[in-house]
Formats: C-alpha cells, structure tokens, sequence
C-alpha cells in the first residue's frame, strides 16, 4: 500500500529513521513524536536470520492477546486492549507482564461489553491508543510474539500500527492454533477453550486479554513438551515444520 503524498517528506522520512527533529517535535508533542519515533524504530530489522538457531527450551517470547470492538479492522473495529506475558522456553516469567486499556474512537457493542466486560466509561479515561501501542512494543522488545489464532492479532496490530506510525508489524509470531493443527491434525476443532480443557489448563477470566494470555502461554508449554519429543529443537525447525503442516 503506498503512503499518500505529504508535504513535509523530510519529516517524515525522519519518523521513518527514528529521529524526529526539535521543532516538529515541539510541534506536534514531544511525547506523540517520541511515540511514534520509537515505534518505527521497533520495526526495524526484527527478523534477524540468527534467531532461526534458537533453541526453544531457551527462546524468550512474548504471549499476547488483544481484545477488540469485533472482527473487522478495515470496517472500524478497535483495539480495546493489550495484555502479555513474558516467557522464556516454557516457564512464564514471574513478574514479567504487561495490561492495558486504550481509548475507543467507536461506540462498543453491548455482546462485547458482556464479553470482555469492558464499558465505553473505562476506555474514555484509558490511554491513546498511540500510547498503549508505545507501552506494548516497549515491552515486547524484540522479542518473538505468540498467540492464539494470530491472524485476528495480526490484523488489529497492522492497522493500529498503521494508523499511528504508518509501519507494518516485523517481529516473527508463533500461532498456537497452528502447533495444534499440525500435532493434534485429527482434533475435530481448535478453540481456545477446547484446547486448554483437552490439556487440564483451568479457564479462568475468559476474554480478559492479558488472562487470556497466560492460558495461551500454558498451551505453548505443553505445546513444547510435544515439540521435543518430536525433535522439534529450533524456531527456524518449528517454522520448517509449519511451513509443511
């Protein structure tokens, strides 16, 4: 998708670069432009080769969820929040995760308030969504992401990403409903719910993103038990596996 015509191509190729000069910075709000500026920086080189030869036992993840007004980004659909947890191989890290509402520019759908128990009040008095994505990316670093059903993730980050920063995700990202499709082929289906009850993960705070992130992280754990016995041992095996499943 090509970016339409601005007439301050320097200041945004600064963006593009990382840097944003004082005196557009003073004009826009130094923290928007910080924002922003970090943002795009984050998207750089995020697919080093080398990450391929990390073994998994050993690789530093991020699970992630997001909850959203629906399914459709490019029909105005929002993010309504972030949660993640940090892990390393199979053990989630102690300490180590990160929540947040972000504003809503739309109205929420009562189903979705039932849902996720989020209220148009809680998103009016949370941070921009240009924020929550700073905070986010933050704490994601350079990590590789993991979700569940990532495509819906994926889309919602795309576009949010877009529309703040005109930057497209870069980090690698692991679908556990991918790993369950290719070791589970014969599973009639591959919810989320489903799958935590087939390996006795108790559900609890269902539609919470940042609770729905911890199940998701103790799926891949169990998930990677799998994987070995497999001889499944790098990311760039796994991807190899995938790429066939």
């Amino acid at each position: 998708m090509r970016e339409p015509a601005r007439g301050n191509t320097g200041f945004w190729n600064s963006l593009r670069q990382g840097g944003v000069p004082s005196a557009i910075a003073s004009m826009m709000g130094a923290p928007t432009a910080q924002h922003m500026a970090f943002i795009r920086s984050m998207m750089r080189e995020q697919r080093k080769p080398e990450a391929l030869h990390t073994p998994l036992r050993e690789l530093n993840a991020v699970v992630f969820d997001l909850e959203t007004t629906g399914f459709s980004p490019q029909h105005g659909d929002e993010i309504l929040s972030f949660g993640a947890v940090r892990i390393c191989g199979g053990e989630v890290v102690e300490g180590e995760h990160f929540y947040t509402l972000v504003q809503s520019k739309t109205a929420i759908p009562r189903h979705i308030t039932e849902l996720t128990g989020i209220t148009q009040q809680m998103t009016s008095d949370a941070p921009t969504l240009l924020e929550g994505l700073h905070d986010f990316m933050s704490f994601v670093g350079g990590n590789v992401l993991v979700a569940h059903a990532s495509a819906h993730d994926r889309a919602f980050l795309n576009a949010a990403l877009w529309k703040t920063s005109k930057v497209r995700l870069t980090h690698r990202l692991i679908d556990t409903m991918m790993l369950a499709r290719w070791l589970e082929p014969q599973r009639p289906g591959y919810g989320l719910d489903e799958l935590l009850e087939s390996r006795g993960i108790p559900i609890q705070g269902r539609h919470h993103a940042l609770e729905d992130a911890r199940m998701t992280a103790q799926l891949w754990s169990c998930y990677l038990e799998d994987m070995t016995r497999k001889n499944v041992e790098t990311l760039g095996d796994l991807y190899t596996q995938l790429s066939h499943a």
